[in-house]
């Protein structure tokens, strides 16, 4: 790493040691390599937690065409689908938890507009908002399985076969539940959901609703909006492809994932430790 003041946003040593593998593409040495990694992985984090334009990326990181550059290869790679696949397989396994899980939780976000993204925004009328809609898939812990990008006018129960169909690639077909909101009712949404193994279960506002109401389950993935909301890159849709959208929001769970390595790790290893140890004498 080069000599310079580090940001909060820099990664640490472990976390590195973890992601590395899966952000070389080519090899450290190649030729055409002009920037080391770790700087532009370093970048990227910044960027997307400050939520800074990329001309304004401090000097003494590696420049911004650079950065971008790098992370579209990342992006079509799949590197940040694969590291937050495998972190969530390892904080679920540290909680006492199977690797993959057997249900989850369904919901969308609007994000503002921008001039970049205006281009191909839609209007919500439920949010009286213009922008894309994040459609998402958590875990019971919260942890991202899912999502895509659509404009804001689609509607959240069209994009549930889409979701169903990701969920089951990710979770080796072991997804049988999904918990959603009233904006998921109907047969269609069910269907869609059930032909990939999944029964949908609307969880429904109390009728005599006062103020704001904890909801069983679907407070999980409202929480995890809150957690992508840390990240100011993705407070509006700044993107001009939906794609760079949805790549920055696995970046985001990434880095969120990335902290709790160092203790899941210790866990999970204590607890092969204790599978392997021969069984005591009576």
């Amino acid at each position: 790493m080069s000599e310079r003041k580090p940001y909060p946003t820099d990664v640490s040593d472990e976390e590195w040691a973890f992601v590395a593998p899966y952000l070389i593409l080519f090899p450290l040495d190649a030729g055409q390599r002009r920037h080391d990694l770790r700087e532009v992985f370093n970048a990227l984090r910044y960027l997307v937690r400050t939520g800074c334009p990329w001309r304004m990326l401090p000097n003494d990181l590696p420049p911004w065409s650079r950065v971008h550059q790098q992370m579209q290869r990342w992006f079509k790679a799949g590197c940040f689908e694969q590291i937050v696949r495998d972190l969530r397989m390892l904080l679920r396994l540290a909680d006492g938890r199977t690797p993959h899980p057997s249900a989850a939780i369904l919901d969308s976000r609007t994000l503002q507009s921008t001039p970049t993204s205006g281009a191909r925004a839609g209007y919500d009328g439920a949010k009286r908002k213009k922008g894309s809609k994040v459609h998402l898939a958590v875990d019971t812990l919260g942890n991202l399985l899912a999502l895509h990008v659509t404009p804001a006018n689609e509607q959240d129960r069209d994009q549930v076969g889409q979701l169903a169909q990701a969920i089951q690639e990710v979770s080796n077909q072991e997804v049988t539940l999904a918990y959603v909101d009233q904006g998921y009712t109907g047969q269609n949404p069910a269907a869609a959901a059930l032909e990939h193994g999944i029964a949908l279960e609307v969880v429904k506002l109390p009728e005599a609703k006062r103020g704001f109401v904890l909801l069983p389950r679907r407070w999980v993935v409202e929480r995890s909006f809150g957690w992508a909301a840390r990240f100011r890159r993705l407070a509006r849709d700044y993107e001009r492809l939906p794609e760079t959208l949805a790549g920055l929001h696995y970046l985001a769970f990434a880095c969120l994932m990335l902290p709790h390595l160092t203790d899941a790790m210790n866990i999970v290893q204590n607890m092969l430790y204790l599978m392997n140890q021969p069984p005591s004498p009576d």
